[in-house]
């Protein structure tokens, strides 16, 4: 298997993108295709490895450019060799932790979208008080969406969870100000309806957003204006949190001598609260494995969001999700008539 990663894609580029990718493949069979500046990249990834392969792309997108029909144009940019070295079958996969605006305008333009999929989107796992994290999608791709799109974003959370986490029927919720079936907004009460009465999954009603951190939940849906909101306050609160408890432990002797007994447990809740563990946010819904990591991604990350694209591949993640949502979109269509899948705008 082969993965793609733009070099120089995120705040730190291309030092951690190096590290990251060098760090898995010591831990995997995979081939890894670096994008971005052949001279550049030779000098910094000194002796390399035997499955790492520089893709010469000289030219670099912004992390703060927005999609723009430009894009299509710059196909010397790490960004577009990235992506399309998996259209034209030169690796399975693709990974940036760039402008995350322009990775998924490039993937859906480049990778299309599944055939059944008005809107990709994007899937986070969330921490819990639980061993497991909660998925949530869409995380920011859409901000408007109607009630199909997130029947959609149910099925394909559905599939990924089956196949990342191995759960047999995954515990669906609607993300709503309230668990009763008389909350929520037009969008909300429509697709809860919907998902009601879709056979082959586990579908249980609204949930609220502290339900999200119990891990009652394996996938809460909501819109990308909504989720992208979820994702920022739980980044901003569990960094609050670490900075708090770091406070309260150093400002005094006593609390210095805790902070020394309660180190190793403070470790272990860094670690469960960081983002780095999970690596990469994949976009589902598009022809082919994209994944988007974090602007911030370390070395880690970067690893652990390839050894994500390995797994995704390995278990034929995106042929799985495509007849999942085949078999259930033309039972909806068989079902339901056309004016109930509208709604909020396209």
């Amino acid at each position: 298997m082969k993965i793609s990663v733009d070099a120089y894609g995120g705040d730190h580029a291309p030092e951690v993108n190096i590290r990251g990718a060098l760090d898995f493949l010591n831990q995997s069979q995979c081939h890894v295709l670096l994008t971005g500046n052949e001279a550049e990249l030779k000098s910094l990834v000194g002796k390399g490895h035997p499955r790492l392969t520089i893709v010469d792309a000289p030219e670099k997108i912004d992390m703060a450019e927005k999609a723009s029909p430009q894009l299509r144009t710059r196909k010397n940019t790490s960004m577009y060799r990235c992506v399309d070295l998996v259209v034209q079958k030169e690796a399975q996969a693709c990974l940036s932790a760039g402008s995350s605006a322009a990775f998924m305008a490039l993937s859906v333009l480049l990778l299309k979208r599944l055939g059944q999929v008005e809107r990709p989107a994007l899937i986070t796992p969330i921490p819990t008080i639980k061993d497991y994290p909660t998925y949530c999608l869409d995380m920011g791709a859409n901000v408007d969406c109607k009630p199909l799109h997130l029947v959609h974003f149910a099925l394909m959370g559905h599939c990924y969870t089956q196949i990342i986490r191995g759960i047999t029927r995954p515990r669906l919720a609607v993300l709503s100000n309230g668990e009763e079936e008389s909350k929520g907004n037009d969008l909300t009460r429509e697709t809860h309806e919907i998902l009601k009465s879709l056979p082959g999954i586990n579908y249980a009603g609204y949930c609220e957003g502290r339900d999200i951190f119990t891990g009652d939940f394996d996938v809460v849906v909501s819109d990308g204006f909504v989720g992208n909101v979820v994702l920022k306050t739980a980044e901003g609160l569990s960094e609050a949190l670490m900075n708090l408890l770091k406070q309260s432990f150093t400002s005094s002797t006593l609390g210095k001598i805790g902070f020394l007994l309660a180190r190793s447990n403070l470790r272990s809740l860094k670690t469960k609260l960081d983002y780095a563990q999970y690596g990469a946010a994949p976009l589902l819904g598009v022809g082919g494995l994209s994944l988007i990591c974090h602007g911030r991604s370390s070395a880690e990350a970067i690893k652990n969001g390839l050894r994500t694209a390995e797994k995704a591949l390995h278990e034929g993640l995106v042929h799985k999700m495509s007849d999942k949502l085949e078999e259930s979109t033309q039972w909806m269509h068989s079902h339901l008539h056309h004016g109930f899948l509208g709604g909020a705008p396209k």
